[in-house]
């Protein structure tokens, strides 16, 4: 006698959705900050779970930031630390005081754009679970390592051909990330 073949739901078989790690979430009755990384931005919300589906409370993405003054890749890692200070300014605008991060189906890795993305949430004041270690440097989330790399090329039009374009430095991107930065935190929109 044969066994019936289990067929596994539809998001779980496209890989979007993890249900163990989601009915983990969804037992600690707080709004998930899931971050999703695209190749060319990072894609924030703050969702709540109701019986008849997911509630996006609060939504950004680093597109956003063009309106800020920001013209440099969107998916780098000042970029991830503005975006998360955006969403976090917006989250506590929308009266929502703490979260738990969905990083989804990607690898969070010590010191990686997710954890950027994170200390941009944390500095806007939104409590989420987290431990001290696993934040990169302030000189990486700033994008000094940015000027440095374009410092040491012998033709940094070659490699920073967009933001040139844009009429985006790369040596001038740690001045860029603060003014971005102060306008975030004094809600300038």
């Amino acid at each position: 006698m044969r066994k019936p073949k289990t067929v596994l739901y539809r998001r779980k078989r496209e890989r979007k959705t993890n249900y163990t790690r989601r009915l983990k979430m969804l037992v600690s009755r707080k709004s998930r900050l899931v971050v999703r990384f695209t190749n060319k931005k990072v894609i924030a919300q703050i969702i709540s779970f109701t019986p008849i589906g997911d509630k996006v409370l609060v939504g950004v993405d680093s597109s956003a930031l063009k309106e800020l003054g920001w013209n440099y890749s969107g998916k780098s890692f000042p970029a991830s630390y503005l975006t998360g200070l955006l969403l976090g300014k917006k989250a506590i605008a929308a009266g929502q005081k703490d979260a738990i991060l969905d990083s989804g189906f990607r690898t969070a890795r010590r010191r990686g754009k997710i954890f950027a993305f994170l200390k941009g949430v944390l500095d806007a004041g939104l409590e989420v679970p987290h431990s001290e270690d696993i934040f990169p440097s302030e000189e990486r989330i700033s994008g000094k390592h940015i000027v440095d790399y374009a410092a040491s090329l012998d033709k940094p039009e070659e490699r920073f051909g967009k933001y040139l374009k844009s009429n985006a430095k790369p040596e001038q991107i740690v001045e860029v990330f603060n003014s971005v930065k102060e306008k975030i935190q004094n809600g300038k929109r």
